[in-house]
Order: C-alpha cells, then structure tokens, then sequence
C-alpha cells in the first residue's frame, strides 16, 4: 500500500472478472432501490462518485443490501453444520426466521443464484473458504430438500 492507502501490485485476473459478474447481476437485477438512486442522482448531473457513493448508501438499508447481513448474523447464530437441522426445525416450528432463500421478485430459485455460486466456488478456489460458508451450504441442501 502506499501512503494515500491505495493497493499496489497486481489484481488477480480472475478475481476482478468475478467481481464485474457479480455486480453486473446486481445492477441489472430490475429497477432495485440502488439502480434507481443511481439513475436519479445522475439525473440530476452530479459527477459519477457522487451517484455511485448514493447508490452505495440505498445498499446499507436492511430492505436491499443489509439483508445479506441478515443472513450472516443468521449463520453465526446457527454456529456450526451439526446445529443447521435443529435450526431448520425451529425455522418450520416458527421459533427462528431464515434468512437468504428467494427473493420477492421470484416465487422459486433466483436464477441468479446459479450463476453467483459458480463465481463463490472460483473464489472459494482462489482465496479458500469462510468457515460460515460450511453451514450455508448444509443449510441449502437441507432447505432446498425439504417439502
């Protein structure tokens, strides 16, 4: 890093490929909160950060991107594989919510979500796995497993 605190080096390939998919399947996912907030902003004819930076800020609501720390708090609640049925359990008797299943755009599986786990899998390659990632996937075998 330099002393503005910027990165040098080399940026893996891969990665930044996988990062340009990923937010390319955010952006285009129908007129969502930060798409919109960008577009108005522009509208507007602020610069490109100052649109960008607004769009950024629409994520960090608990209705658009804050659901994904939803979903992360859910997962270190459930802390290991082995509590991941008990959890779903205690999710179908109404005791505990879960998190990070579908989206209100779409009645069964995000056809989005093919495609970001094939981009986690590339990651997961290149940068190895979060220990939480162990339960999510348990999570989704059992969850999607189940009538």
């Amino acid at each position: 890093m330099d002393t503005r605190g910027n990165l040098r080096g080399n940026v893996d390939k891969k990665l930044a490929k996988i990062l340009d998919v990923l937010f390319i399947l955010h952006a285009e996912h129908e007129l969502n909160c930060s798409t919109s907030a960008v577009r108005h902003l522009a509208s507007s004819g602020v610069d490109v950060y100052s649109a960008i930076s607004g769009a950024t800020a629409a994520l960090f609501g608990p209705l658009h991107g804050g659901a994904n720390e939803s979903v992360l708090k859910m997962l270190v609640q459930i802390g290991d594989v082995k509590n991941v049925a008990n959890f779903v359990q205690q999710v179908k008797e109404k005791k505990a919510l879960q998190y990070g299943f579908g989206h209100r755009v779409y009645k069964n599986y995000d056809p989005r979500a093919r495609i970001v786990k094939q981009m986690a899998d590339q990651v997961f390659q290149i940068l190895g796995k979060d220990p939480l990632i162990e339960i999510a996937l348990e999570l989704e075998k059992i969850s999607l497993s189940d009538e």
